[in-house]
């Protein structure tokens, strides 16, 4: 029997996820979640065999959340997402991620690619494989992402420039910068476009 940790932030879909990936013989959700942390706390104590994750949660997404699970108790970890950004897929493949499907995948489907993960395969979504060898590349530098990032989740720029231990003028410039480079008008703009690339 697989065991498999679910982690996603709506309550419906990871219920009725968790229903018909239980309807598989071989295949059991044995521990869910609502967000990265508490995937992170699941993994800690329940067994399992493999970490179904989904990408955007909040407080911690699935990439993060993937990394926390795996430096404790390394398992194979599956993303889903609504949103295949082909930038994420650089990510995901750099933490370490064995498999990356649309929330798009039938849920037969899912469970033979969680099958063949669990025996050592990879999967990778083909039309987001696609994109990622044609995207263009990030032309932000890694602080500007960092500020562009605080900016995604609503952070203010004292509050950055405090926690990092920069002047807010500091933090200005460089967003300054990354709206220049991105050929956007605000700050905003230009924290969506590099969400919508999967820089961020």
């Amino acid at each position: 029997m697989i065991r498999i940790l679910l982690a996603d932030d709506e309550d419906l879909t990871r219920g009725a996820l968790a229903a018909l990936l239980d309807l598989e013989p071989d295949l059991t959700v044995t521990a869910q979640a609502p967000d990265g942390p508490a995937a992170v706390e699941a993994a800690a104590r329940h067994p399992i065999d493999i970490a179904l994750l989904d990408l955007e949660m909040p407080h911690l997404d699935g990439i993060a959340a993937a990394r926390a699970i795996n430096s404790h108790h390394p398992v194979p970890t599956v993303l889903v997402t609504r949103h295949a950004r082909p930038g994420v897929l650089r990510r995901a493949l750099a933490a370490g991620i064995q498999g990356f499907v649309p929330k798009t995948t039938p849920a037969t489907q899912l469970a033979a690619i969680l099958r063949d993960i669990h025996t050592g395969g990879r999967y990778i979504d083909h039309r987001l494989a696609t994109h990622a060898l044609t995207e263009t590349p990030c032309p932000l530098t890694p602080r500007e992402l960092d500020v562009l990032r605080a900016v995604h989740h609503g952070q203010a720029v004292g509050g950055f420039a405090e926690q990092h231990h920069l002047a807010p003028g500091t933090v200005r410039n460089y967003l300054s910068a990354a709206i220049t480079k991105l050929a956007v008008r605000t700050r905003h703009e230009a924290a969506r476009r590099a969400w919508e690339e999967g820089w961020i």
